[in-house]
């Protein structure tokens, strides 16, 4: 389960637009994440490969010299590549993130094929064995198709005994126990008041649509009605009547719309203060009198000491309102499309088609439902990820690439360490606590130290549905028997086969997985232009997030703490609003002009991407010191200074379906990547010299409008 406070580069390849609390993976939801860049030559497959390089480390002639640099510097660098590379069918967007992204599903297919043919040979309880048959029991379309609904009748069966409060609080105690959780969200992280520790995290959640505004904004009332007519074809297919199901159908939405009432929005949620909020077990009863605390820990396993987060009181108070005063007929049908949808990935292929096509085609605009391997193997990811992710390390990842990216990881965070200590608006006071903050980063490279034990997970190659609810409740038990435990900082939050980075408060970690170590982000025989423009920049990004607007409200230690003068949190937020002003001016959507960046909401990227890109050319400067030859010299007729802002743009190429980009603006802390591309660097006057930019250029901010902030 992705903790809600990881600060990820960029937002997962597959965002579960569904809201129920169920832990297991859902692969037919639309792709969403900013998307990113990739270079003439295809990327090398594997982190190995990176060391011989089909084509040059930067192809020029993928650049549009018709487009001035300093007017549109994401034309110049990418227009002719998005031109020439269009969506494919079965995605919402394209671009290096998920070119990267390809290359990563392919060297993973290799692996699980390889595990499905030798599982039966391979040694028993071993993680080849299980990744092997796991991902044969998702290909056994033949087994699948026989079973239909059949393998969720049982839960069904459950809801349609229920008859009382008492009754539906049982069944959820049950659920959750099971690894299926609704409504709400539980699981362990580090306390905001004590980061040593892990405590119980209770989270809204429970909403099918993507955020609380779908329920309400006049311009969703398309995909409110969509949504509806989703309801009652889910019921249909489970056997439901026509009838019932479409009065089902409307009593779901209004439970719904009555729970996001009660919810918090992204925006909202970005404030630690909305994630916390710390009670004992009997505080929390007395927030929901209906709904006995101690009997849910009791079902769970877990013992609570001191107390919980009961993160958002006013979701809980109503979900306790709700326990008390909805009919039961009407929890009957929320839980059941609720169980039905959660199941439809893992079901017979009219379950599966009828989710993409609203989740899909209705919502992000995909044409084509992914091919069922690359489906399989999302649910892999998401029942096994880390021990298919030990497997892909062992494949492809070599030890000089993490030596690479160690030397790249010191360089960026001293540069960091320089600019904090330079910088003319903050008190010496916080500075140091600043320092004292950098002093306790830990970077993690590639894969963990020690790899997780998967002995008390059973799995067999023929029940697909009964696989992924066994890894599914056996990761649920795994996360939360963490509860009341030393927090480890050794522990990872993606797989080694994400492309993607992240930066956790909680902990004070940068965390870089092996797959984005390769070209466009690291090329092991590139120059320092490249490489800090990219994976230089990156780890600058990740370091950043440590003092971004929501960062700088944690200490070194992980703690919810402030260490700032008041005067100088004023002069921070000074800048930052600057920042958030620039965004919100943006309108990516040409048939779309009324459509703003939400400049609050990606606010922390924005910021983590203006450090990252600072921090990352000084610490090139400084590598190109040591080596005045390379500084000198040009490469295809640009300089190091160049090619470093050419690469930052490459890493951000790309594009994406309509629908999709209206679905980020909604729910996505990044801003759109055309953006990330000119938004950090037309602050900085590196660049407008690099391009020999002039002032009124549209890529130069300055005066008032130019915001520096680290």
């Amino acid at each position: 389960m992705t903790k809600p406070y990881l600060k990820p580069l960029a937002l997962a390849l597959s965002i579960a637009l569904a809201g129920t609390a169920c832990s297991k993976h859902d692969d037919t939801a639309a792709p969403a994440q900013p998307a990113a860049p990739a270079s003439a030559p295809a990327p090398a497959s594997t982190a190995a490969a990176a060391a011989k390089p089909a084509g040059p480390t930067f192809n020029v002639a993928d650049l549009d010299t018709g487009i001035n640099a300093c007017d549109d510097f994401n034309g110049f660098v990418n227009a002719k590549w998005v031109a020439a590379n269009p969506i494919p069918d079965d995605r919402t967007r394209w671009g290096a993130f998920d070119q990267l992204a390809e290359n990563s599903l392919n060297t993973q297919h290799e692996i699980v094929d390889a595990a499905d043919k030798g599982a039966d040979s391979a040694k028993a309880g071993s993680i080849e064995q299980k990744i092997g048959l796991l991902y044969r029991s998702g290909m056994n379309d033949a087994a699948i198709e026989k079973a239909g609904i059949d393998p969720l009748k049982p839960e069904l069966a459950k809801i349609d005994a229920l008859k009382t409060p008492s009754d539906i609080v049982g069944f959820l105690d049950t659920s959750f126990n099971d690894g299926n959780g609704y409504v709400f969200s539980f699981s362990a992280g580090a306390d905001f008041q004590n980061a040593k520790m892990q405590i119980g995290y209770a989270n809204q959640d429970g909403l099918g649509l993507p955020t609380k505004d779908y329920y309400t904004d006049p311009k969703q009332a398309d995909n409110r009605k969509a949504y509806v007519a989703y309801i009652t074809k889910t019921l249909e297919l489970a056997g439901v009547p026509d009838a019932d199901a479409a009065k089902q159908a409307d009593l779901v939405m209004k439970f719904e719309t009555q729970l996001a009432a009660a919810s918090l929005a992204p925006v909202e949620l970005r404030a630690p203060e909305n994630q916390y909020h710390f009670v004992t077990v009997a505080e929390a009863d007395k927030i929901t009198p209906h709904f006995d605390w101690a009997k849910f820990f009791s079902t769970q396993g877990v013992t609570i000491d001191k107390g919980f987060s009961l993160s958002q009181p006013k979701f809980f108070k109503e979900f306790d309102k709700m326990l008390a005063s909805t009919p039961v007929s009407t929890w009957q049908a929320y839980l059941r499309f609720h169980a039905i949808d959660s199941a439809s990935p893992y079901l017979s292929k009219n379950f599966q088609d009828n989710k993409f096509d609203f989740y899909g085609k209705t919502l992000a605009g995909q044409p084509q439902q992914k091919p069922r391997w690359k489906r399989v193997l999302g649910t892999v990811n998401g029942s096994m990820g880390e021990a298919l992710g030990q497997l892909y390390v062992a494949k492809v990842f070599k030890p000089e690439a993490k030596e690479r990216a160690n030397e790249l990881v010191t360089n960026v965070r001293n540069a960091l360490k320089a600019r904090i200590e330079k910088l003319d608006w903050m008190s010496e006071e916080t500075k140091q606590k600043a320092i004292a903050k950098w002093n306790t980063f830990l970077p993690k490279i590639g894969y963990p130290d020690k790899w997780r034990d998967w002995s008390g997970l059973d799995v067999n190659g023929d029940n697909y549905f009964g696989n992924v609810e066994a890894a599914s409740k056996f990761n649920y038990h795994y996360d939360i028997a963490k509860i009341g435990k030393p927090t480890d900082r050794l522990e990872w939050g993606m797989t080694p086969q994400t492309v993607n980075a992240y930066y956790n408060p909680t902990d004070n970690t940068i965390n870089f997985p092996a797959a984005i170590l390769q070209p466009p982000f690291f090329d092991a025989n590139g120059d320092d232009g490249i490489n800090y423009g990219g994976i230089g920049a990156v780890i600058g990004h990740e370091a950043s997030h440590g003092f971004d607007d929501e960062g700088s409200q944690f200490d070194g230690e992980g703690n919810n703490k402030n260490w700032w003068t008041k005067e100088d949190r004023k002069k921070f937020d000074e800048r930052t609003d600057k920042l958030v002003q620039q965004f919100n001016d943006y309108t990516p959507l040409k048939d779309h002009p009324d459509l703003h960046v939400n400049g609050k909401l990606t606010l922390g990227e924005n910021i983590a991407d203006l450090g990252g890109i600072n921090v990352a050319y000084d610490a090139l400067q400084e590598a190109l010191k040591k080596n005045p030859q390379e500084a000198q010299s040009k490469i295809d007729g640009y300089t190091q200074d160049q090619r470093f802002f050419l690469n930052w743009a490459r890493v951000w190429r790309g594009s994406v379906r309509d629908k999709q980009a209206m679905l980020y603006l909604n729910v996505d802390p990044h801003a759109p990547a055309s953006l990330r591309a000119i938004g950090a660097p037309s602050n900085m006057e590196a660049f407008a010299t690099a391009f020999q930019c002039k002032p009124d250029s549209k890529m130069v901010r300055s005066g008032d409008k130019q915001v520096k902030i680290w």
